[in-house]
């Protein structure tokens, strides 16, 4: 919702005092010099898109309802889709009003603590270069669909072919980017309407032969399995589906117009969750039994996919093919993202002397070059899949990157109410802001609990049941599944609590070096890099466009 009405572009007298206000008193920020705003509301909107759909929804959906069953994970969707919705709106509302290529990551710097700024854009740097490796990994994976049993093809040669494409797209600039982005997720969003389509003619009974109806919410054990563990257990990988979204936060420092851009990014977060997330996996558990071996999806490849099984019990023959294109060309998407957010990450981490100078040098084409060496060299670590195999990998990655996730939605969360309380403090009034997030504070204290809540239950969970070692006289049959099951218990100890001890390491030990002091609400620096629109920015602001285009936009 923004401030102004078609009265104040008429009239023009309150935009000229507001905006007057902001030039004597707001200061382009260090780390916003250099880029270039290149990115349209198209760019911003299917970001956002592309940042939520991946291989989360088309590969790891149907574990999801295969561990809790179809009532379990759709409340799992469910419950982490509310408590993104209101950390977008929380970015949104920020965002907006300060767009900084470090996004929330930078904001603790401004209202609470530097050292808080400095371990959150450590970890959330850390949370999107890890995720390079996770990508180009699962890239390897579905390559390997389409090579016969007996290939020797170098399993290093697509993860290096697709860094270099990431190098050259990058070089570019944020319009290449922000352009390709557009197109994966054209891909993306028709490929889930093709799914709901297909869903809801299989359940019915219109194709395929059979009528599907609610049965597989009746089978012995349904809706939920595996009680509160097998709940919580599905939240990490539910969390990595919803992973990106807060992309909109980290670009709207490129926008055009953020102060439009922005708010229709995250306004069209519900119903995209809502739409593409819910309605897919409520169909998918109404058609596949959770007990199906199917869904656990072991291999993650295309070809036991939840996409893939759908669309064959339509009757496409072509499903697996299909499948393993539109999954690939998400890992693609997916690692053009994380080089985007890496590289910006490095800048803002440079520009506010959290790192060394030198990585904050751009080029005249607005692109942070030093730092995309950085980040090109770190994805290198995808070729360890040669050593390791790629679902290795994958899986450990997965796990890291999860609860990285996690920890920087609460920590959002926490500091838009600090924000608030600044904002007040200094005596300016809501209304002053270009954009003011809906369901604030009832809202936002819900998301909060819904956070801490999922938070404690992965660190439970990652604690109980150690596995017991079967002693001197065990079968190598128990020998074995001892050492993977201790694996997979190092693997959710250190994907759980690494995010947490890193940033305490990582905020008291920048606190004892530079002595850094909790900054005081009146004192809060809430101008330095606002947005200051032109008159163009204004009038584009309340661009009118046919209702049917309106309509479309909350979908695409």
């Amino acid at each position: 919702m923004s401030k102004y009405d078609d009265q104040d572009i008429m009239m023009g007298d309150k935009y000229e005092n507001y905006y007057h206000d902001i030039e004597e008193h707001g200061v382009l920020a260090e780390e916003q010099k250099g880029l270039k705003r290149d990115l349209r509301l198209r760019h911003m909107v299917m970001i956002s898109i592309s940042g939520t759909i991946g291989t989360g929804l088309f590969l790891t959906s149907g574990s999801a309802i295969a561990i809790a069953g179809p009532g379990g994970a759709l409340l799992a969707y469910f419950i982490v889709g509310v408590w993104l919705v209101f950390v977008c709106q929380a970015i949104g509302e920020i965002a907006t009003l300060l767009p900084l290529p470090g996004a929330f990551n930078a904001w603790p710097a401004r209202i609470f603590d530097e050292a808080f700024a400095f371990q959150m854009t450590w970890m959330y740097f850390l949370n999107w270069v890890m995720t390079i490796p996770a990508e180009l990994s699962a890239a390897s994976i579905i390559v390997s669909y389409w090579l016969p049993a007996d290939s020797k093809f170098p399993p290093w040669v697509v993860p290096l072919i697709i860094i270099i494409l990431m190098v050259g797209i990058n070089l570019v600039g944020v319009k290449t980017y922000g352009e390709l982005e557009y197109w994966f997720s054209v891909l993306k969003v028709l490929t889930i309407i093709m799914f709901i389509i297909c869903g809801i003619l299989v359940d019915s009974g219109a194709v395929g032969g059979v009528k599907y109806g609610m049965d597989a919410w009746h089978v012995k054990g349904a809706p939920f399995n595996g009680g509160v563990l097998g709940f919580i257990t599905t939240l990490v990988s539910v969390g990595y589906s919803y992973g990106g979204t807060e992309l909109t936060g980290v670009t709207a420092a490129e926008s055009r117009n953020p102060h439009k851009h922005v708010p229709k990014a995250v306004n069209t977060v519900m119903i995209r969750i809502a739409l593409f997330y819910l309605l897919s996996v409520f169909l998918l558990a109404s058609i596949v039994p959770y007990t199906d071996p199917m869904l656990i999806n072991a291999d993650g490849t295309a070809l036991n996919a939840p996409f893939t099984i759908m669309f064959a019990k339509a009757g496409i023959n072509a499903a697996a093919n299909y499948m393993n294109a539109v999954v690939f060309t998400s890992v693609f998407s997916a690692t053009n993202s994380c080089f985007y957010v890496s590289t910006r990450m490095l800048l803002s981490l440079s520009r506010n002397g959290w790192a060394h100078e030198r990585i904050g040098y751009i080029n005249s084409r607005g692109v942070p070059v030093v730092a995309l060496a950085i980040v090109s060299a770190f994805s290198c670590l995808s070729l360890i899949t040669i050593f390791v195999g790629s679902g290795v990998v994958f899986s450990w990655f997965i796990s890291l990157v999860g609860s990285l996730i996690f920890q920087s939605w609460i920590m959002i969360l926490l500091l838009h109410f600090r924000f608030r309380y600044c904002w007040k403090k200094q005596g300016r009034p809501v209304q002053d802001l270009p954009y003011v997030s809906w369901g604030y504070p009832y809202g936002h204290i819900l998301a909060t609990v819904i956070g801490a809540v999922c938070i404690v239950a992965t660190w439970y969970l990652s604690i109980i049941n150690p596995p017991q070692n079967p002693g001197p006289n065990a079968t190598p049959d128990e020998i074995d599944s001892y050492h993977k099951l201790r694996n997979t218990y190092a693997q959710n100890l250190l994907g759980t609590w690494f995010p947490w001890v890193g940033s305490l390491v990582l905020y008291f030990g920048y606190k004892f070096v530079k002595k850094t002091k909790l900054i005081k609400a009146e004192e809060a620096d809430l101008d330095t890099g606002r947005f200051i629109p032109t008159e163009s920015d204004k009038i584009d602001l309340y661009n009118e466009r046919p209702l049917w285009k309106t309509i479309v936009s909350h979908f695409v």
